[in-house]
């Protein structure tokens, strides 16, 4: 049972508290026993009221609460594996909450991780005004990308092109009316890229932007003008990637095969996800 003979809770629960490369954690086999739960099957009803509060809050359980398994000496130089739950801050913070009340070192959690969750939620939140990067307008304009060139497609198909090889020559002719005749092949030997690149996953956020007003404008007139052959659909999206050019030229913008080449956003994105583990048969018995 947790030293309670002063009224700060932080030693108590800080003093389990892991950190590692996906950042700090609890287990909940060292918790219950600061909860003063005398067995660890009571302590599990608690965690799965609080898994349940996790998803009903709209985050994803298994971020917070996430089956692992450790090596536990069982004598003679014998060990055993035994399932414990990876804890993040906010999931103490719900199992506290759940927790019997009555207890005295259940209240001080509450306390603990109710103050600790709402300084990092302020700590996020000024991280997140600061960090409005390039990086996340990148990303932000990837996905927006992404989307609408569904929508381009869609809107292609109606217009006579089928094939993945037709699409492939349609997008072709977008490019070469915003890139000064140059291919998708072009834009690649231009930028340095490998012809496996995604030439999209390299652009900045200028670039994607003009990218993303010639797929909605392509898209757009292709359905105002009801395009219905693939040769009219390709002088089409060449128009319009001319225009979005003379657009760029006339705000005195930089041409779009001479910005920087990016980081693959993909790789960049990768890199900032902090994902825990993989678990099956979160909280079962």
């Amino acid at each position: 049972m947790a030293d309670l003979t002063t009224s700060n809770p932080i030693p108590v629960f800080e003093g389990i508290k892991k950190v590692d490369e996906n950042g700090e954690y609890w287990l909940a086999r060292e918790l219950y026993k600061i909860l003063d739960y005398a067995k660890y099957q009571s302590f599990l009803d608690v965690m799965r009221k609080a898994f349940e509060a996790c998803k009903n809050s709209g985050q994803r359980g298994r971020d917070h609460f996430t089956v692992v398994s450790k090596k536990v000496a069982i004598g003679s130089g014998a060990f055993k594996e035994i399932e414990d739950i990876r804890l993040t801050r906010y999931a103490c913070y719900l199992i506290v909450q759940n927790a019997d009340p009555e207890k005295e070192v259940v209240a001080l959690g509450q306390t603990y991780f109710a103050i600790q969750t709402r300084l990092q939620e302020i700590q996020q939140l000024e991280e997140y005004k600061v960090l409005q990067t390039e990086d996340s307008k990148r990303s932000f304009l990837r996905r927006e990308l992404a989307e609408h060139n569904k929508l381009l497609a869609s809107a292609a198909k109606g217009a006579g092109v089928i094939d993945p090889i037709d699409y492939a020559i349609f997008k072709n002719y977008g490019y070469k009316g915003m890139y000064n005749g140059l291919d998708k092949n072009g834009i690649q030997r231009k930028k340095g890229l490998t012809s496996s690149a995604n030439i999209l996953d390299h652009m900045g956020s200028t670039e994607l932007a003009a990218n993303l007003f010639l797929s909605t404008q392509a898209e757009d007139k292709l359905k105002k003008d009801k395009v219905k052959s693939k040769s009219h659909a390709n002088q089409t999206h060449f128009e319009v990637g001319q225009k979005v050019r003379k657009a760029i030229k006339e705000i005195g913008g930089t041409m779009p095969e001479d910005l920087p080449v990016a980081e693959n956003i993909k790789k960049i994105e990768a890199k900032s996800k902090k994902s825990l583990p993989p678990s099956n048969n979160l909280l079962s018995n």
